[in-house]
């Protein structure tokens, strides 16, 4: 009896029950396929990471004694597709069974479902082993509630697991400590060394390219510093907790042109390919907390964003999914313009973290909302365009977790499922949070003239050409207040201004 065992490139968990005994009858495959490489444009960085850690990973199950089966991208028997490489693979090794764990994108879970039906032999899912919660867990949590509230299901996880708690009561009786992690960083205290393991894939990318691969962004790989496997992967949990953590609270929504890094630990690539696992990040965080390491501000900011905003975000897509990938709220339909590929625009704050997401396959989570995720919105491009753009550009992003945060969250596409505002900001907030305004061609405090920040036009055009959709919304009632008491003049110029941006988005 031998079984083929799948394994997708964000599956790369060797502490997962499969590997705990030696089975010769188990075949385990690994494949890097043009199916997984060009259903978006991907980021150089995001490919040869995937591939990288699936080689590390094959070579590991094979030091354990593992029968393993590996498919390079340039093997002449590779078909590209994951189906028909497992149905070849079937036949070879003559397999009475297939067994896959549970994809996290609905798209693969569909595909591998549906060719299983139609086999000769028995295809089984089983769990990934990697999140705190099962795919519905958020739905059942709020079955019969008219909202979803991301701090409901927090507070619902922090006393199911017992994190940050005091019995039944949060750590400092409070829950939330948001208020106090929005400082901006002038500098000090200094950014941490990155302290990531280089290795020189040079050879690995040289046969991406060879093979036909299309992709965007800097490779970097002769100096490539994405963690490979578990081993690497706890060591950056590790200079993060003693280095950076401390820090992380002040400063996680701060933006700066003289560091791209600040206090972030950088570690979603490794948990979303499933080197770490959420429970052992937050654990050492906690821990960390515990023994007086770190503020509890900080600990609360990261384990919030794991604990809380990861798997709550996991359960919007499952629940929504495949109509959520289609929502666009404000019917926008621009197409991105250029210097999405390139970082070339005299905005200096697109430009900065857009030219960073090129070059290091990054961005944090403000510079991705609040810089990308806020123009894209105000100048009404396309929600599904962005989307796979997002997709494509970070190395963290596969699409549960991306999607929603793009649609839902920065682009308000759901209509207020996700979110329960836009996320925008005229220059004002990008200036109080950064110093990407200090020698920027367009004055931040300008709305009018053509040195005016494109941000201040766009922003108020944004709600006066929403005004029947957005203003009964609570949440932004100021808005709309401020609207009011403009006279038709001002909000004539305004939308003037923004048509002549709007017109010519590429030139900005």
């Amino acid at each position: 009896m031998t079984t083929i065992r799948l394994l997708l490139g964000d599956q790369l968990n060797i502490q997962h029950s499969w590997f705990r005994n030696v089975d010769k009858t188990k075949i385990y495959i690994l494949m890097e396929v043009r199916q997984e490489t060009d259903y978006v444009l991907h980021h150089a960085q995001k490919i040869l990471a995937i591939f990288a850690a699936m080689r590390d990973m094959a070579r590991q199950l094979k030091e354990l004694g593992h029968q393993v089966h590996y498919l390079k991208i340039d093997a002449p028997e590779n078909l590209h597709a994951i189906p028909a490489n497992i149905d070849v693979l079937i036949t070879q090794y003559k397999a009475d069974a297939v067994e896959y764990q549970a994809p996290d994108e609905w798209r693969l879970d569909q595909q591998l479902y549906q060719h299983g039906r139609t086999s000769t032999i028995p295809w089984r899912m089983v769990d990934s082993e990697h999140f705190y919660t099962h795919r519905g867990q958020a739905a059942e949590i709020f079955k019969g509630r008219k909202q979803w509230l991301m701090e409901y299901f927090y507070r619902q996880m922090r006393v199911q697991h017992q994190i940050l708690m005091d019995d039944k009561k949060p750590v400092g009786d409070q829950w939330n400590f948001d208020h106090d992690n929005r400082k901006a960083w002038k500098g000090i205290p200094v950014e941490p060394a990155d302290i990531r393991s280089r290795h020189d894939h040079s050879a690995l990318w040289q046969s991406i390219v060879n093979a036909g691969v299309a992709s965007f962004g800097q490779a970097h790989a002769d100096a490539f510093a994405w963690a490979l496997n578990r081993q690497e992967a706890l060591q950056q949990l590790e200079g993060f907790v003693a280095h950076a953590l401390p820090h992380f609270g002040d400063f996680q929504d701060a933006m700066h042109t003289k560091a791209w890094r600040l206090f972030h630990s950088l570690l979603s690539f490794a948990l979303n390919v499933k080197m770490l696992t959420p429970h052992e990040v937050v654990k050492r965080v906690e821990d960390a907390y515990r023994a007086g390491q770190v503020p509890l501000a900080a600990a609360e900011g990261y384990i919030r964003q794991i604990l809380g905003w990861r798997e709550y975000i996991r359960g919007v897509y499952w629940a929504n999914m495949p109509e959520y990938a289609e929502k666009n709220f404000f019917q926008h339909q621009r197409e991105l313009p250029q210097w999405f590929w390139t970082g070339k625009t005299k905005m200096n704050c697109l430009s900065h973290a857009i030219t960073q997401s090129l070059e290091q396959a990054h961005a944090h989570h403000i510079q991705r909302l609040m810089v990308i995720g806020n123009f894209s919105l105000l100048a009404g491009l396309d929600p599904v365009a962005v989307h796979q753009w997002y997709l494509g550009v970070y190395i963290d992003a596969f699409e549960w977790v991306e999607l929603p945060n793009t649609i839902g969250m920065s682009q308000f596409a759901d209509g207020g499922l996700l979110a329960t505002k836009p996320y925008v900001s005229s220059a004002a907030y990008i200036d109080k949070m950064s110093d990407y305004c200090k020698g920027c061609y367009y004055d931040k405090k300008s709305r009018i003239g053509d040195n005016a920040c494109p941000f201040n036009a766009l922003y108020w055009d944004f709600f006066e050409r929403n005004k029947a959709a957005l203003s009964k919304n609570p949440r932004i009632g100021m808005a709309y207040r401020q609207l009011e008491k403009m006279d038709v003049k001002a909000i004539s110029d305004f939308k003037m201004q923004a048509q002549k941006m709007l017109d010519n988005l590429d030139m900005l």
